[in-house]
């Protein structure tokens, strides 16, 4: 089982960066495949971008693409989101979730574990 904790949201303006990061708590965190996901307000949650348990594969939607970046650290437990030329669109809680699988998975059921969510706000 892993404990998921995400960090480092905030307001930033338009064409701002903005690094998330998600910190695990379990030995296995190696074997996850994690995801990050954002719900933004009256929408429904939606992925942003993933990568498997080795870091090799990663995915992204197109709205974030040539933007944004999703790293993994496993010696330290995180898996990190980098953000950058933001646009008020962007706006929304972002969650980090593991699934299991290891496996590289775009589905938001396929996830087992979620963390709290944090709030990026992009004004323009």
């Amino acid at each position: 089982q892993v404990q998921l904790v995400e960090s480092g949201g905030g307001l930033v303006q338009a064409g701002g960066s903005l690094r998330l990061s998600c910190a695990a708590s379990g030995r296995t965190f190696s074997r996850y495949a994690i995801g990050w996901f954002r719900q933004a307000p009256g929408k429904e949650r939606e992925l942003v971008a993933a990568i498997n348990w080795s870091g090799v594969s990663t995915y992204y939607v197109d709205f974030v693409k040539g933007r944004f970046t999703i790293s993994r650290d496993d010696a330290k437990n995180t898996a990190d989101l980098q953000m950058n030329s933001l646009k008020p669109e962007d706006t929304a809680e972002y969650y980090c979730a593991a699934t299991q699988s290891g496996v590289l998975l775009t589905s938001l059921g396929q996830y087992n574990y979620w963390g709290q969510g944090t709030r990026v706000t992009v004004s323009s």
